[in-house]
């Protein structure tokens, strides 16, 4: 799949997020997104390198929400095969906001990259949100993310 004119937006949460962001710096491709008021990550403020834009809320759902909102659709990405806290309120609200949500689950058998790719397609995704656990609760969640995106979206 070409990744000419894709944007990669996230909240800059460690785990899958940041991964979603340091996949694109790397790839040169645009990136952005929404944090929360102060920058707020689990492991101190979003560093600047990353190109995102506060919200008015120090409060996680709301970045959360307008990263949803601003996206043509979502991948959350996680290690085990069922979501929650943050990760199961972004499924919410691309539900409220009726946009397309995927989730892989490194857990499937299936393959995560040729899903995505698929799903990429079939949605004309160009603005792709990159959501999913932080660090702390699934620390293997950034090398799935990576690892998927390498395989389906590779410039």
């Amino acid at each position: 799949m070409k990744v000419e004119g894709l944007k990669i937006i996230s909240g800059g949460q460690t785990g899958a997020d940041r991964a979603g962001l340091d996949w694109a710096l790397k790839h040169a491709l645009p990136h952005g997104g929404w944090c929360p008021k102060g920058r707020r990550a689990e492991d101190g403020p979003v560093d600047g390198q990353y190109q995102l834009q506060e919200s008015p809320s120090s409060n996680y759902p709301q970045r959360t929400e307008w990263n949803v909102r601003d996206s043509d659709g979502t991948v959350i990405f996680s290690i085990g095969g069922h979501l929650t806290g943050g990760s199961l309120k972004t499924v919410e609200f691309a539900i409220k906001h009726r946009k397309p949500h995927l989730h892989l689950s490194a857990s499937s058998k299936d393959n995560a990259a040729a899903e995505l790719k698929k799903w990429m397609q079939q949605n004309n995704i160009r603005v792709l949100n990159v959501a999913g656990p932080r660090a702390s609760k699934e620390p293997a969640v950034a090398g799935f993310v990576i690892a998927t995106l390498d395989a389906a979206l590779k410039p």
